[in-house]
């Protein structure tokens, strides 16, 4: 049977097989399959937006909005740990949030009492310029949420967009030249940009995501 990586089934101790290397991912892919409440592609996603934005940035708080299960802000930790706290962030944690941290700190004691979850508005979150922001398919607005935040605050962010607004979303006069998600997710690197920000972009791999462009920003 293949191993899809944008499946949405959940991982579960039958797919451990497929996680027996020594890598840092595969061990955490074990931990995920031991909790059976993740989605396959949340694991692969999570993965790759957290190694590149580490490859990036380094230290700091973490600060993980429309953070689901909040495997990034684990994960974060994980690759640096001279970031000493995350703040994870949702509307709506889903129930499994917890049990997967707890089996992770299980795994990583290191990571006790590191990683806060909260539920709550993300316009409830203070920043600061030292936090470094990651949000992974943070629908629609959501996405523009983000990047306002970390704008006010001159923090560095990372993000991952996805369901595109087209009737809401700006898409800075070049609709005509690109498919509208594009031209909306260029229009939100150029506002970076305006914004005084260094800009880099990278895409992660298509097999698991078609919505797979990655924004990243940092103050120049």
């Amino acid at each position: 049977m293949t191993h899809s990586l944008s499946s949405r089934e959940r991982l579960t101790t039958h797919d451990l097989h497929n996680f027996q290397g020594s890598s840092l991912f595969h061990h955490i892919a074990r931990v995920v399959c031991e909790t059976g409440c993740l989605p396959r592609r949340e694991l692969y996603e999570s993965w790759e937006v957290a190694r590149r934005a580490r490859r990036r940035f380094r230290g700091g708080r973490v600060v993980d909005l429309a953070c689901g299960h909040a495997l990034i802000a684990h994960m974060m930790l994980l690759l640096d740990d001279t970031s000493k706290t995350a703040l994870a962030v949702d509307k709506r944690l889903p129930r499994s949030a917890g049990l997967l941290a707890q089996a992770l700190v299980a795994e990583w004691p290191r990571l006790a009492g590191r990683v806060e979850l909260v539920q709550a508005s993300l316009t409830d979150v203070a920043l600061t310029g030292d936090d470094l922001v990651v949000s992974a398919h943070a629908c629609g607005e959501l996405t523009d949420q983000v990047l306002d935040l970390a704008i006010g605050a001159r923090a560095r962010v990372v993000v991952l967009p996805c369901c595109h607004a087209f009737g809401r979303g700006d898409l800075g006069g070049v609709g005509g030249w690109l498919d509208g998600s594009m031209a909306i997710d260029v229009t939100r690197a150029a506002r970076l940009r305006a914004h005084g920000y260094a800009v880099f972009t990278q895409t992660i791999p298509a097999e698991i995501t078609s919505k797979n462009r990655l924004l990243l920003g940092a103050c120049e």
